[in-house]
C-alpha cells in the first residue's frame, strides 16, 4: 500500500443546487439541509484557516442537462461555493474516485486523511468513505455533515443513523463537525 501524507482535507460531495430545490418541484425534501449548509460554511471557515483544502466534487450528467456541467441545478449551492483555487471534481458515478482525479490530487497535496461531507448519504457519501478506506486514507465522517431524502422505506434520520453504525469504526471515525481538527496529523 502506498504511504499517505499527513495532511487532512475536506472533502465536500455533491452538496449542489439540485437536491435543495427537488421539493420545489413536487419531489423530497432534503433533511436538514439549512442546517447542513451552515454547518459546512464553518467546516470550510476552519480547514481553511489551518490550512487544509477544501475539495469539491459535483455530480454530473449528461451535457445540455439540467445535472449537466454548467447546467442550472449542476452549481454547487451558492453559500459554500467554491473560492479561487479549492479543487472542484467532476464525476458521473457514485464514487468521488472512479475517473476523476481525485486519488491523484491527494497525493500531490500530501493527504492521508480526508474528512467527509456531503448529499446522499446512502449513496456517494458512504461510496466516498468506503473507496478512500479502501485506498489506504484514514476517513472521518462527519456525523452533522451529511444528509439524504426519506426513502420508501426509512425516514432520512433513520438512514443516517443506519450509516453510521454500519461505516463508524470499520471504514471512518464519525466525528460532530465540532470536533473535527484540521491540523495535520
Amino acid at each position: 500500500m502506498e504511504k499517505r501524507g499527513n495532511n487532512t482535507a475536506l472533502l465536500v460531495v455533491d452538496v449542489q443546487v439540485a437536491p435543495f430545490i427537488w421539493k420545489d418541484y413536487g419531489g423530497p425534501e432534503l433533511y436538514r439541509g439549512g442546517e447542513l449548509i451552515g454547518t459546512l460554511s464553518v467546516l470550510m471557515k476552519r480547514a481553511r484557516e489551518a490550512g487544509a483544502p477544501v475539495i469539491y466534487i459535483r455530480h454530473t450528467e449528461e451535457p445540455g442537462t439540467p445535472r449537466g456541467e454548467g447546467g442550472p441545478i449542476w452549481h454547487v449551492h451558492p453559500e459554500i461555493a467554491p473560492l479561487p483555487g479549492d479543487p472542484a471534481l467532476n464525476k458521473s458515478h457514485a464514487d468521488p474516485f472512479l475517473g476523476t482525479g481525485l486519488h491523484e490530487l491527494l497525493q500531490e497535496l500530501g493527504v492521508g486523511r480526508l474528512v467527509i461531507t456531503g448529499v446522499q448519504t446512502e449513496y456517494c457519501v458512504d461510496t466516498a468513505c468506503r473507496s478512500a478506506f479502501g485506498l489506504g486514507y484514514r476517513v472521518t465522517l462527519v456525523t452533522d455533515g451529511h444528509t439524504t431524502f426519506d426513502s420508501e422505506v426509512l425516514k432520512a434520520e433513520q438512514i443516517i443513523a443506519h450509516h453510521h453504525t454500519v461505516l463508524g469504526g470499520l471504514f471512518a471515525e464519525l466525528q460532530e463537525a465540532g470536533e473535527v481538527q484540521f491540523a495535520a496529523s
